[in-house]
This record gives structure tokens, sequence and C-alpha cells, in this order.
């Protein structure tokens, strides 16, 4: 029977949250027979019994748990029951199959909407909880809030007596290779990429902006993300407890700074090399007017982000035309 010590199940390796952790733990001296990954065609995780016969099964002994049903704006308002109830479903069935299943080290990753949408800026984990959420995409950020306290229920039930240790990050805007590049359905980075790419090959003279152009966000690279994900795994469990408490034991994860809309929309242009005009269109939504993330706590123990931002944007865009075959 094979050695099980270091067998690491990536929930949402073909995301591209998940794709990156596996690209870490690889360049990390990971063995790829040691890391257990199921499409979603081989393991459906909104189905309880099919997620604890395959914990049962494989008996991983980590769990990363980056899969999650995901969008942009538009997609969080067209279908909020898909993205309430199934991402509600593959937390549930995932962390209790593994508790189950003897796991005693999970890290959930979580999402920056879990913030009040007038949390005070930047945005500390301890304004969780504390003021209404973002209306366009509430219902992802309940089922985001409800994974933290799935984790948190399961240290503070089975911590001591069977050594239950999950984490959970919150993670920033996230960019990147492996990213969905959907005309409406994707996240502002890859739609602007593809708009501005589009409208390059096409020659518009103009690409319009959702919105007034004035929100700012903060943009994470997701290669910085897994190296984060990673690194708060592997934290020993003491040091971990001391810069978290039992019922608030999320850390954010961010690039350390924002820009607004407009400015990444013009990055963008720069990027793919286009050179019309850009025009803004202030009756389509904002979302929340800033979300920018405290991470002194993460840097605290130790990690910063790497990637710049026209770097990164440089690096998903060679990534969009890989994905459409150029």
């Amino acid at each position: 029977m094979r050695d099980t010590a270091t067998r690491i199940y990536v929930a949402g390796h073909r995301g591209m949250v998940g794709s990156a952790i596996v690209r870490r733990l690889l360049a990390g001296g990971c063995a790829p027979e040691d890391i257990v990954t199921r499409t979603h065609a081989e393991l459906d995780l909104t189905h309880q019994a099919a997620v604890q016969a395959f914990f049962a099964s494989e008996q991983p002994t980590q769990v990363y748990l980056a899969a999650a049903k995901v969008g942009g704006i538009h997609a969080n308002n067209t279908y909020p029951a898909d993205f309430i109830y199934q991402n509600l479903m593959v937390q549930a069935n995932v962390i209790d199959a593994a508790f189950k299943n003897g796991v005693k080290q999970l890290l959930f990753l979580g999402s920056s909407c879990i913030y009040p949408r007038k949390a005070p800026q930047p945005m500390r984990e301890d304004a969780l909880l504390t003021g209404q959420l973002e209306p366009t995409n509430e219902p992802y950020a309940i089922a985001k809030i409800a994974g933290i306290k799935l984790c948190e229920s399961y240290n503070r039930q089975y911590g001591a007596s069977h050594g239950v240790d999950y984490r959970s990050v919150m993670p920033t805007n996230l960019y990147g290779p492996g990213d969905n590049y959907h005309p409406t359905n994707s996240h502002v980075i890859p739609a602007l990429i593809r708009r501005f790419h589009e409208a390059k090959v096409s020659g518009a003279p103009s690409v319009a902006i959702w919105g007034s152009g004035t929100p700012k966000r903060e943009f994470l690279y997701v290669d910085d993300m897994a190296a984060a994900s990673v690194f708060v795994m592997n934290l020993p469990k003491d040091v971990y407890e001391q810069h978290t408490s039992p019922m608030q034991s999320h850390i954010n994860v961010g690039y350390g700074s924002d820009i607004t809309i407009a400015a990444v929309a013009q990055t963008i242009a720069q990027v793919v090399g286009y050179v019309g005009n850009i025009t803004y269109d202030p009756n389509q939504p904002d979302g929340a007017p800033r979300k920018w993330m405290d991470s002194s706590r993460l840097n605290a123990l130790g990690w910063q982000a790497k990637m710049d931002l026209e770097q990164g944007l440089t690096s998903a865009y060679q990534d969009f035309k890989h994905q459409i075959g150029l």
C-alpha cells in the first residue's frame, strides 16, 4: 500500500486558483502522485454521498478547498440561486467528508465579498458580519461566510478531541493564468482583456466599460494567491492561532494597494495594444465603491505579494491568447 503521509486533495484543480495551487505544490517539491484531483465530470461535489465515497476511498491528509461557482456582477445578478446553493453544498459536503475521514488539515478559500459593502477601508478581518453586504453578490457572499463558519465550528467542536485544524483565507480580486474570459459571466479583468482584444482585432473606435470607472479594486495575481495558500496551510498551529481567534479565524490575502476601474482599463488597453477611446456607461452597476483588503495580519506572518499589476496583466493576456488559440 502507498504511503499516504503527504496525500493532498485539491478541490477545483481545473479552476484558476486550484490549478495555481497545484503548480505551487509541484514547484515546492510535492510529487505528482501525492496530489489527488477529480474533474467535475468525475465527482460532483454537490452530491453528498459521492463526496463521502471519494474521501473514504482516497483518504487524503490535506485538503485545499478551491472549488466554487464564481462569476462577475452579471453572473451573480443573473444566477443568485445557483451561486448560493452550489457553493453551500460544495463546502458543506467537502468539509464534513474531510472530518469524517480523518483529515486534520483543510484550507478553505473564500472571497473579499464577505465584508460589508460599506466596510471601512482597508477591510480588516474583524469587519466580518458588521454590516449589509453588497446586493449584487450577496448570495455568493453568504455562502462564503458559511464556509468560514463551517471551518470554525468543526475546529471548536473537534479541534481538541480529533486534532481538526481547518483554516480560511480570503483573497482579494484574482486574475491570471486559467481565468474565465467569458464575455458576460467573467470578472472585470478577464472581461476587459477580451473586450479590448476583440476591439483591437475588429478596429473598433471605442470600448464601453460598465459603470462609472470610479470604483477602486485591489487585484492579486493568482500564483501569488497560491503561494499564500500553501504558506498559510503549512504555518505551525500555534503560530496560526496567535494571529487569529476561534470565531474570527480567517486571514486576508491582498496585493497591498488598490486602483480605479478606469486605471485598470487603461492599463489593459496598453498591454493589449488597443489605441481607441474608452467610454463608461454609468447606467450599468458599479458594485461596491471600494474593496481593498487589510493584509497586515498575513504580512506580519511573513508573506508578501510579488507580482506587480502590469507584469501580471501581460501574463494574463498571453494566457487569454493561448486559450483562444493564438
